[in-house]
């Protein structure tokens, strides 16, 4: 992918949606964060490619709330162009350590934070039972606990 370009949506731009309920289940979801967040569209020139949902905890650690991909730009290496660009983002902030939550069913997704350097830190029981007004499934099993994860920017 050519001509990628990082944008920060400004307050009272129109919230991407589409894009981030890739990541997430429900718009209700969503708005229970993306006001406190700041988030950021990766455009390829032609679409709008990804986004990025940033929540500071603190004055030390940022959060990723939200990380998409569209399907067609999808093991391209883009998820790993996002998570460097997350740390970059942190540092320039002074924030020491990054997390990320995903579904203990999201095999996947914690291979991916992982492979970027993340470490698993912890679990949230019944997180999306609590979270969510429904059942939600991912690879065949119900969507239980949250896998915590974090990466410490001082490595």
């Amino acid at each position: 992918m050519k001509n990628l370009v990082f944008n920060k949506i400004e307050p009272g731009t129109d919230i991407p949606y589409e894009l981030l309920l890739l990541a997430d289940e429900t718009v209700e979801a969503i708005n229970q964060y993306i006001f406190d967040c700041s988030v950021y569209l990766l455009n390829d020139s032609l679409q709008n490619v990804a986004v990025m949902a940033l929540h500071p905890n603190g004055n030390t650690e940022l959060e990723i709330k939200n990380i998409a991909v569209i399907e067609s730009c999808r093991n391209q290496g883009i998820g790993s162009i996002l998570i460097d660009k997350v740390k970059e983002i942190a540092k320039e902030n002074n924030y020491t350590t990054l997390t990320v939550g995903t579904s203990d069913t999201g095999f996947q997704q914690i291979r991916f934070y992982e492979n970027n350097g993340f470490v698993k830190k912890g679990i949230r029981k019944d997180f999306f039972i609590n979270h969510y007004p429904f059942p939600i499934y991912e690879n065949g099993l119900q969507m239980r606990d949250m896998v915590v994860l974090s990466h410490d920017l001082s490595e």
